[in-house]
């Protein structure tokens, strides 16, 4: 990544100058690393901070009035997407900017039901980002494809282990394919792991008790993954929407 190779570049220059000033190379290997540490830091802060920029806009276009019709949504999400991409010159400055961009396109189509276009960046994105795989999860419980659809939960709840949602909607997809056992063991899991997550322990219960797994309290989150008919009030892009973060990975 260029930033890497740039930092690499400064320490390398610095620890050369130290070696003309008539001190030995090793002399100068404490002040190079420590240049070449901070060249990165500013690089790496320079383009999170015009990525976060992006996020900003695509917010704003987002949640500055609920969508009136799902022709309404798909503009706004289409606009979205045109924004996010401008990122994507950025993928071969710093680690981890494509993966997560992509990770972020991916859930604004998987919302407005472009599943096709929704795989192709979910294929490309982060695994740390535990909304995009839980989506990616749902997209392959959709099509049938169960061992695809318990890897990408599976990494879902692994990154985002204390993200009560992405239990739940795991549980939920194996319910549906009868496999309520493992929907318990999942759930099992998510209370260990989250041990006051009074909303997990009820949907253990439910599980336990031969009751229906109800997914209301996941609410407004539950109805973004368009896996049941939200109510006839529900704004068509699922209402809730999640705040879109990109975090700096080094």
């Amino acid at each position: 990544m260029y930033n890497l190779l740039i930092s690499l570049a400064v320490g390398i220059v610095v620890a050369l100058l130290v070696k003309l000033a008539n001190f030995s190379l090793w002399a100068g290997l404490v002040p190079g690393v420590i240049a070449m540490v901070a060249t990165f830091v500013l690089l790496a802060r320079r383009v999170a901070n015009r990525i976060q920029a992006l996020m900003t806009t695509v917010q704003q276009e987002l949640q500055q009035t609920q969508p009136t019709s799902k022709k309404d949504a798909q503009g706004r999400v289409e606009r979205a997407v045109k924004t996010l991409e401008k990122g994507l010159v950025y993928d071969k400055w710093q680690f981890m900017v494509g993966p997560e961009i992509h990770a972020q396109i991916g859930i604004l189509k998987y919302m407005v039901q472009d599943f096709d276009g929704a795989k192709s960046h979910f294929d490309k994105s982060s695994s740390r980002n535990f909304m995009a795989k839980a989506m990616e999860g749902a997209l392959y419980y959709r099509s049938e494809n169960i061992p695809a659809m318990k890897t990408a939960f599976e990494a879902a709840v692994k990154s985002g282990k204390k993200e009560s949602i992405v239990w739940a909607v795991y549980a939920w997809c194996l319910l549906q394919r009868k496999e309520k056992d493992e929907a318990q063991r999942v759930l099992a899991r998510a209370v260990e792991e989250n041990p006051k997550d009074e909303k997990l322990k009820t949907s253990l219960s439910q599980l336990q008790n031969d009751k229906r797994l109800k997914m209301k309290p996941y609410e407004p989150t539950w109805w973004q993954f368009g896996l049941e008919t939200p109510p006839p009030m529900m704004p068509p892009m699922g209402g809730g929407g999640r705040r879109m973060q990109f975090n700096t990975r080094r």
